[in-house]
């Protein structure tokens, strides 16, 4: 038996998270040479935007609204970026600022997959599972730029 209110709960996790990736992302690649790391990038942003969209549309088919990343996170979040690529926007500097937000989404994920794992439902838990997984392989592949 699954708690419907604990599916939004994590569902919600999983929409913010990724919104996180793709508004990053998103700020990010307009400030990164082409090349092969951009294109990393613009796959990881995909996936992102990917898994962002099936977590809409799980939470809304279950009668629920996103709740997304807040104004005053976003700014905040634009703000860091910005600053710190004008410092610096070399692959290596981009690969660790990406590198740290994504090592934040897993613990996050890890104990949210704990937290609910006895009520959520196994499509759910399933999401939250990928997107961790997702993270994960984005760190081991951005560790190359480092």
């Amino acid at each position: 038996m699954t708690d419907q209110n604990a599916d939004a709960q994590l569902l919600n996790f999983v929409y913010q998270n990724s919104q996180m990736g793709v508004e990053s992302l998103g700020e990010i690649l307009p400030m990164v040479k082409a090349g092969k790391f951009k294109e990393g990038l613009q796959s990881q942003y995909r996936e992102y935007q990917k898994i962002h969209d099936e977590a809409a549309r799980k939470l809304n088919s279950a009668g629920y609204d996103e709740k997304g990343i807040n104004a005053m996170q976003k700014i905040m979040t634009y703000l860091m970026i910005d600053v710190k690529m004008m410092v610096d926007s070399s692959p290596s500097h981009v690969a660790q600022m990406l590198i740290k937000g994504s090592n934040m989404g897993i613990m996050d994920a890890q104990k949210r997959i704990h937290e609910y794992e006895s009520c959520a439902d196994r499509e759910v838990l399933k999401l939250m599972k990928h997107l961790q997984e997702f993270e994960e392989k984005n760190v081991e592949r951005l560790k190359a730029y480092l």
